[in-house]
């Protein structure tokens, strides 16, 4: 722990040192005059041509007179102001562009020895007139840039989004499916990195689950979806990243919101009140949300088994039925930057969540030596309550070390992931047919698993005239996991059960260091290449037997990247980059976790990383339509296998190591304005898996599929104003690890409408209108056989209402900030 805190205080000087150092460079007065031999100096001031309002973030270029090739360029700060030095004396104009105003040419002007400094005062810039409900469409409409390395899916403003949770928002993104567990696929492959705002949720799937469901959609602005992530990301994700970026307040004054949701899925009510508020003056620019939930969640199934020994073949049948609700205390998240200086600020970040659950699960299954003949029965009745909290904090400096995109940037985060709670597991066991069961078996349990992690990073960039831009970084994380779970017999008494009982800690820290180089060549060619090294050492201790189980390893993880503009309306990229996989947290416990007397899930803690190596090529026509392909070679592949025992009956589930796979995937992106009022956003994926594995000693199974994925979603607008969205997909028979995955589709709708000059918002949404969205999971070793047909209630519908205030600089929807931010398991 000392050693810790040392690298992180360090760490903390190091930026401290750092920023000192440029903030008195960038804040030390200029000369009145410039010397004849170092050129000059060209100032000003953008404003809002109708309110006089500084514009910031604008593009300003400085250009050659007669020349359209750009001398240098720079963007506004907070107070719309642009700043050049060091210019060789000449003749030039200025040029400015920003998104919803005209681009702007300055008159020309000269610097000259007896006139080194220009200042050029407020330079008016008038916004571009648009049609009315052309930017109603656009906004409703999630609009898809791809860009270089990634897809952005704006989220902001739709009508899908309203009333609606993060978790539903990622898994109708394109390429996205998400599974009962919540793991998630891109593109027709697992292995996916969730982050918020760049950072690592370092959660297990169902935690991430977990978190997502409880925070609303309407906070998010925009998703990232990042197949192939260059260097500047974490290593960590086989298939890609996904990054939610959530809003950030860009007005002056004060303005949030109020809400509150109901939705029903024909089984249980649940609904949330919240609202957000937030305050820019000054320096200070900070912001407050709350939500105060309840959610329920209901499921049934059909489980299917056959088990065979050598010899015979014994038959199981299973129906369950299951419902549970979350409830929590206020989650609430609060934040606040700022600036020391036009070009320093500090800030911090508290997020906080917390649930309760309670879920019962109830199965009823039929065992027999022949189909549809059972001899006797087990009637099993488990109820769980389950605590779950989420604590996460963050500091961070971002500065801005001069005009031509030198910037440093340091975090250190903390966060705290929690879960305890208990389980009674009731079992009832006869003969078919028979008034009373035969005999009963009790059991209990209750565990507490904790994480604490510490991280610390500083980013470095700067961009230098002939060599390109460079960025280079550091970062540590520490994680410390403490998992106690302890196994009772309950039918007379308490008795512990020392097979099942397990207390196991442990330990992981991950050194990393990258360097990321960013060049055009000439108007048409980009090149991105970048190296990242990162040792990881971790340590599994289980205290119930004294095994440990020790690591050390370090790896290369290089990305390099090339776009090549063809011409106006076409462009091709083409990518490469090395991932890796580490285990869930939670996977290397070696629990065996109980789910039925037939049935149990146990950790795997000699559980290995998987590593992939990934080559992308994508084109862009008309800065609208995409076509990409993907390959894939993984190794060591992570994934959920069955084990099967067939002389006692049972399936022990694990997550073990596939030899290898690999996978080729061709998504097309096509939006299609089919009216001036109805738009659409169309992907349509073709991915080829291929899994290899040894099941027995000598047997290798080959699992391989081509899945073919079809994403619509249609953006009408109605008369008076109201708006639609129809969201749908149609996936076809996959397959991943083990399982084959059964073909499926589902409709959502969304219609929204405003009242009182916009201020209030009302969304009706139907998810899974056909009830459709059924999960069905299929596997075959031998004679001995899995089938899975679940429904989780996912057909629901619901109510939003959300009224809109401020007081102060009023909404203006062409004010955004065009800078994508790109900074950042258990």
């Amino acid at each position: 722990m000392k050693k810790r805190a040392l690298f992180l205080l360090g760490l903390l000087c190091l930026c401290l040192f750092f920023s000192m150092g440029s903030w008195a460079q960038t804040n030390s007065p200029a000369p009145a005059e410039a010397p004849s031999n170092a050129g000059g100096t060209i100032s000003g001031t953008l404003t809002d041509s109708i309110s006089g309002k500084p514009v910031e973030f604008a593009t300003v270029a400085l250009l050659k007179s007669g020349n359209t090739t750009a001398v240098a360029g720079t963007m506004t700060d907070a107070q719309g102001k642009f700043y050049f030095q060091n210019v060789p004396f000449g003749t030039y104009i200025m040029s400015f562009s920003f998104i919803g105003y005209k681009s702007k040419t300055s008159q020309a002007f000269s610097l000259t020895p007896s006139k080194p400094n220009v200042k050029l005062g407020n330079v008016s810039f008038a916004q571009a007139s648009t049609n009315l409900d052309e930017v109603t469409v656009t906004n409703l409409r999630p609009t898809i840039t791809q860009e270089a390395d990634k897809m952005v899916v704006s989220i902001e403003g739709t009508a899908l989004a309203s009333g609606r949770t993060a978790f539903d928002v990622l898994s109708r993104a394109p390429g996205v499916f998400v599974d009962q567990d919540g793991n998630i696929q891109l593109n027709g492959r697992g292995g996916v990195t969730v982050m918020l705002d760049g950072k690592l949720t370092y959660m297990s799937a169902s935690d991430i689950r977990n978190l997502l469901q409880s925070m609303s959609a309407e906070n998010i602005k925009y998703i990232e979806i990042i197949s192939t992530p260059s260097a500047k990301f974490d290593a960590e994700g086989a298939s890609g990243i996904l990054n939610i970026n959530l809003k950030k307040n860009e007005l002056y004054g004060m303005n949030g919101s109020v809400f509150t949701t109901g939705t029903y899925n024909f089984k249980q009510w649940a609904g949330t009140v919240g609202g957000n508020v937030n305050y820019k003056a000054g320096k200070w620019n900070s912001f407050l949300s709350l939500e105060h939930l309840k959610r329920a969640y209901n499921r049934d199934g059909t489980f299917t088994r056959v088990f065979y020994d050598g010899k015979e073949a014994t038959y199981y049948d299973q129906t369950a039925y299951g419902k549970s609700k979350n409830l929590g205390p206020p989650n609430f998240r609060v934040g606040t930057d700022y600036s020391l200086t036009d070009k320093h600020s500090v800030g911090a970040m508290v997020y906080f969540n917390q649930n309760k659950r309670w879920e019962n699960f109830n199965t009823a299954t039929y065992i027999g030596d022949q189909p549809q003949l059972p001899e006797q029965y087990i009637t099993a009745n488990n109820f769980v309550v389950n605590t779950f909290r989420n604590f996460t904090s963050n500091l961070h400096y971002v500065g801005k070390l001069d005009t031509l995109g030198t910037t440093l940037s340091a975090d250190i985060d903390f966060v705290n992931i929690s879960n305890w709670g208990y389980s009674n597991f009731y079992n009832y066991f006869g003969a078919v047919g028979a008034a009373q069961p035969a005999r009963t078996d009790f059991l209990y349990a209750d565990s507490e698993n904790g994480f604490d992690i510490y991280s610390g990073k500083i980013d470095f960039a700067k961009t230098f005239s002939k060599l390109g831009k460079v960025e280079l970084g550091l970062k540590a994380s520490h994680v410390v996991s403490d998992n106690d779970s302890r196994f009772f017999f309950n039918n007379d008494a308490l008795v512990l059960d020392p097979r099942r009982t397990n207390h196991f800690l442990f330990t992981e820290n991950i050194y990393a260091g990258y360097v990321n180089w960013n060049r055009k060549f000439g108007e048409n060619f980009t090149l991105q290449a970048g190296l990242r090294a990162e040792n990881t050492v971790n340590k599994g201790e289980l205290l119930t037997t004294g095994a440990e189980n020790s690591r050390n390893y370090l790896n290369l993880f290089p990305s390099l990247f090339v776009q090549q503009k063809v011409n106006d309306n076409y462009q091709i990229s083409y990518s490469y980059s090395r991932r890796i996989q580490r285990p869930n947290y939670g996977h290397l416990n070696p629990f065996v976790i109980y789910r039925d007397p037939y049935t149990y899930w146990e950790g795997n803690p000699y559980l290995q990383p998987q590593l992939t190596n990934a080559i992308g090529i994508t084109q862009t026509f008309k800065k609208n339509y995409s076509l990409v392909l993907n390959f894939q070679q993984l190794q060591n592949v992570i994934s959920e296998l069955p084990r099967i025992v067939p002389e006692d009956t049972l399936t022990v589930y694990y997550m073990g190591n596939v030899d290898d796979s690999k996978n080729f995937s061709l998504s097309a992106i096509a939006p299609v304005k089919i009216t001036k009022k109805w738009d659409t956003n169309n992907t349509f994926t073709v991915s080829y898996n291929e899994f290899r594995m040894m099941v027995t000693e000598g047997q290798r199974l080959v699992n391989k599929n081509v899945l073919y994925t079809f994403q619509t979603n249609q953006n009408i607008l109605l008369p008076k104003d109201f708006m639609l969205e129809v969201n749908g997909v149609v996936r076809s028979r996959g397959v991943s690890g083990l399982y084959v995955i059964q073909p499926m589709w589902w409709v959502h709708l969304g219609v929204r409408k405003s009242f009182m000059n916009k201020k209030l918002d009302v969304n009706l949404n139907v998810n899974d209108v056909f009830r459709t969205y059924r999960l069905r999971f299929d596997t075959s070793l031998g004679r001995n056989v899995n089938n899975f047909d679940q429904y989780f209630f996912s057909q629901n519908i619901g109510i939003t209402l959300r009224y809109h205030f401020s007081r102060g600089q009023k909404f203006d929807p062409k004010r955004r900030n065009n800078n994508l931010e790109e900074l950042n398991r258990t």
